[in-house]
């Protein structure tokens, strides 16, 4: 996928994927469950506890998705 993002199977849960922000006090954890919820991990010290979990529809990670890549327009 590409050499800042790491991907680990989770049996029974789905997959992880971790994405490295360049720095080691920052990075951001996706779990795509089997159901297709999705919960986003945001860490922002170098503690292995996340400082946000936010779960997420796939319609709300879709909007969220569009925001971020830019794709998203107001009607």
């Amino acid at each position: 996928m590409g050499k800042d993002v790491h991907v680990q199977d989770l049996p029974g849960v789905g997959k992880r994927y971790d994405i490295d922000l360049g720095r080691p006090d920052q990075r951001i954890s996706v779990i795509i469950r089997s159901g297709g919820v999705r919960d986003l991990y945001v860490f922002a010290t170098a503690s292995a506890d996340p400082t946000a979990v936010i779960e997420l529809t796939e319609e709300q990670a879709r909007k969220v998705s569009a925001v971020l890549s830019a794709t998203f327009f107001e009607a």
